[in-house]
């Protein structure tokens, strides 16, 4: 009895030293050459070299995070002026030679401006700097606002964008036909756009892609489907990845980093991302929001 007295009350340190660790508090107690002593003495000094690798790692984030930040504001000038000169001699007499050049200047500049943009936001995502503001709001709006920014984009392209709901409809009459989800709209309506624009860069022209919206009980969401290029089933785990491009898309424009970043936000907000696609026969991407 008087063993298991001893036991039970180790046991009961042990569980008090876990907590303490858990919460941050944790603190030798027992200074002599037992066993529980060289235990706490071990715990402390992982807990120490735990604190500081993790302050460490926070430093190298912000350190990351500042220098993104830097070269983006040290580039922005200079690109800047780069486009208006180019832009300049867009306007100028010149032979056809000289025309094509300035193009690939205007076009280079451009999709160098995008990157940066790119970079600073996976920074701000990637570091935890910026903290999503969420709130309950109607998908119908949110589809809305993104379709209507792909349109000119569909437009030149000849793509119809077909939407299987009726925004002011459905205000009308909200409890039957609005579906609500939980998001952060600014960085959710950049999020879906991603999608929509890829299945606009790499849909063929006088096709349809089709913007629906589903709700079942724990999610809600909203499913983009194209008749593009489409992806194997191998290259689907791939697409989210950070500056990937698919083997079919090298000759469209682009730097690959689109797709992750929409998987960055929506993970961020407790959502995720389902594909179903097969070569040749389209893509249908669904983005699914908590309810």
């Amino acid at each position: 009895m008087i063993m298991f007295g001893k036991r039970k009350n180790e046991y009961k340190i042990l569980n008090q030293m876990l907590d303490d660790a858990i919460a941050g508090r944790f603190e030798e107690t027992t200074y002599n050459e037992s066993e529980l002593s060289k235990l706490q003495t071990k715990w402390k000094q992982y807990l120490t070299s735990a604190r500081m690798s993790e302050k460490k790692l926070e430093k190298e984030r912000e350190n990351l995070k500042e220098l993104i930040t830097n070269i983006s504001h040290q580039t922005k000038t200079p690109l800047t002026n780069v486009l208006l000169y180019a832009q300049l001699l867009e306007e100028q007499s010149m032979d056809e030679v000289c025309k094509e050049y300035v193009e690939e200047i205007v076009t280079y500049s451009k999709k160098l401006d995008i990157l940066l943009q790119s970079l600073v936001k996976m920074s701000r995502l990637e570091t935890g700097v910026f903290q999503f503001v969420c709130k309950k709001d109607s998908l119908q709006k949110l589809a809305l606002s993104v379709v209507n920014m792909g349109k000119v984009k569909a437009t030149e392209k000849e793509i119809t964008i077909v939407c299987s709901f009726d925004y002011e409809k459905d205000c009308e009459n909200t409890c039957e036909n609005e579906i609500k989800a939980v998001y952060d709209s600014k960085w959710t309506v950049e999020a879906i756009y991603n999608i929509l624009d890829n299945a606009i860069k790499y849909s063929e022209p006088k096709t349809e892609i089709e913007v629906s919206i589903f709700r079942y009980e724990l999610f809600a969401g909203i499913q983009i489907k194209d008749a593009g290029l489409g992806i194997s089933e191998e290259e689907i785990p791939r697409i989210f990845g950070r500056f990937y491009r698919g083997e079919q898309v090298h000759d469209k424009t682009g730097i690959g980093v689109g797709l992750y970043l929409s998987r960055e936000i929506i993970e961020g907000q407790g959502g995720y991302i389902k594909v179903v696609s097969e070569v040749g026969e389209g893509s249908s991407f669904q983005i699914f929001l908590p309810v």
